[in-house]
């Protein structure tokens, strides 16, 4: 399919409340951030017309790239004791529909991105969910589930998924190991999660500490190549903040601006190219959820001040 070219318009941003599940306010996962993330976004006035709801990925959608079994297990509350000790949270029904609506989210952001150029949902990068299983907090692969579905449609013929959270894409690029209209680019810390890697069409694997220059000098080094070699239909750009210093479950040492400009170089490279894009937050750990809704945030901003250039 052919570049298209956009007008400018605000970012269209999808967010659904169900993002935020129930789970034991002890858990190292920070549901709250997902809230916390969306009044980030009105009060800095980047969401100035609200949000845009999804509806929730069916059982059908989700099919396309989880085994059906496994979709039944979780859209029935069946998961076996150890997928859901993989997963690391408690599979109630409350997970069960975030699951779901973060998925419909990421869908909805990549029909909106091939119509504005760039979309971001509040939720998503579910990379770790594999075809069989979800595992590291990730139940359905929803980057996966949206591009298939699309290619179902018919509304888009390739995909490139350009990860930078701080984990490898492991699930991501198990569902997509034998398709070629998929490519999948991960940048992530060599000695993290999760121990056994799946190969990506190509991964990037970085030392312990790595900062902001060197990190943005790997990313400038492999995707501009990248997206001329293969010229997607859609880029999806997984934003995770968990490179960054301050991060519990990571091992790089990216700054807050660090992470902005890694951001604006993303949008910017493939909006150059008139590449639509759709944004998922990934992943982004502690316990100050505040200051982890604000790094988010960050790919927001950098969004919208692209669709606005």
């Amino acid at each position: 399919m052919s570049a298209l070219s956009f007008s400018v318009m605000k970012l269209p941003i999808v967010h659904h409340p169900a993002y935020t599940a129930e789970i034991p306010a002890d858990h190292r996962f920070p549901m709250g951030k997902y809230r916390r993330l969306a009044e980030v976004l009105l009060e800095a006035g980047l969401a100035p017309d609200g949000f845009i709801t999804p509806e929730p990925a069916s059982a059908a959608q989700l099919s396309l790239a989880h085994d059906a079994a496994y979709v039944d297990q979780v859209l029935s509350l069946a998961v076996p004791r150890e997928i859901e000790r993989e997963i690391g949270l408690p599979m109630n029904e409350t997970v069960m529909h975030r699951a779901r609506a973060a998925t419909g989210g990421t869908l909805l952001a990549a029909r909106l991105a091939l119509e504005a150029g760039i979309a971001c949902n509040t939720a998503g990068g579910s990379h770790h969910a594999r075809s069989r299983q979800g595992a590291g907090f990730c139940t359905f692969n929803d980057v996966a589930v949206a591009i298939r579905v699309l290619m179902r449609e018919g509304r888009i013929g390739t995909a490139l998924v350009v990860d930078c959270d701080v984990h490898q894409g492991d699930g991501t690029a198990e569902i997509f190991e034998h398709d070629a209209n998929v490519t999948t680019l991960s940048l992530h810390a060599a000695r993290n999660y999760p121990v056994r890697k799946r190969r990506s069409t190509l991964d990037v694997a970085l030392d312990d500490d790595l900062g902001d220059a060197d990190y943005l000098a790997a990313l400038s080094g492999v995707l501009p190549a990248l997206l001329d070699r293969t010229h997607p239909d859609i880029v999806f750009y997984n934003a995770g903040v968990d490179p960054h210093a301050g991060d519990r479950l990571g091992r790089l040492a990216l700054s807050d601006a660090g992470l902005a400009e890694r951001d604006r170089f993303v949008f910017k490279t493939v909006a150059s190219r008139g590449i639509p894009v759709a944004g998922v937050i990934g992943g982004g750990y502690g316990s100050d959820i505040d200051a982890i809704a604000r790094r988010h945030a960050l790919m927001f901003r950098a969004a919208s001040e692209q669709l606005g250039s």
